[in-house]
């Protein structure tokens, strides 16, 4: 009897379930949005996984949702919680780090430099001599795991700061250089 009042106040009307359903929506989006990740980097067990709590918390929302039709608190939560998954999701994204990039710097300049800095610090490179469209340019080309793009922004800002560069992802590659990590590179040269 105390829960049957405690379910028909304004407090559970008008808090408690929007409350409810602005985090189930957060969870569903966040999810959606990792699932999307998932799915653009081959992951065949996790994108459907994730796919499957994804639709579960959405229906479980979107229920509330028609049985409340008339509580705009409901409509407003579910939008909220929408727009809170989608940056909780992206910033989520961002850490994980997944997979890996393609960079690709333009350089007016000689690019000996940029390239020895680039092998120093363990990346395999490809570069040539290319026609810009008023000079001659260098470009250099690198795969590189995703979490190490700061890294390579960072070599490519000290060395040549002027230098363009874009990063593009990539699903998968067949061969590559990648840095040894620091202890097992300082274990090899100990040897």
């Amino acid at each position: 009897m105390l829960a049957d009042t405690f379910f028909d106040t304004n407090f559970f009307t008008y808090f408690l379930l929007p409350f409810l359903i602005f985090v189930s929506r957060i969870l569903d989006v966040t999810i959606g949005t990792i699932r999307i990740v998932m799915v653009s980097k081959g992951q065949k067990i996790w994108a459907p996984l994730l796919g499957f709590f994804e639709i579960l918390i959405w229906l479980l929302a979107i229920s509330r949702i028609f049985e409340n039709l008339d509580n705009w608190a409901c409509y407003f939560a579910y939008a909220a919680g929408f727009a809170t998954g989608n940056y909780i999701g992206l910033i989520i994204e961002e850490r994980l780090a997944m997979g890996i990039v393609k960079i690709q710097i333009i350089t007016r300049r000689s690019a000996t430099e940029l390239i020895q800095n680039l092998k120093n610090a363990g990346y395999g490179i490809t570069h040539h001599d290319a026609k810009g469209s008023s000079e001659n340019v260098s470009i250099i080309y690198s795969i590189i795991k995703r979490n190490e793009i700061q890294k390579v922004e960072n070599i490519v800002k000290t060395t040549n700061p002027k230098a363009f560069y874009s990063i593009e992802d990539v699903k998968s590659v067949s061969h590559g250089v990648f840095p040894v990590k620091a202890a097992v590179h300082r274990w090899r040269k100990g040897k």
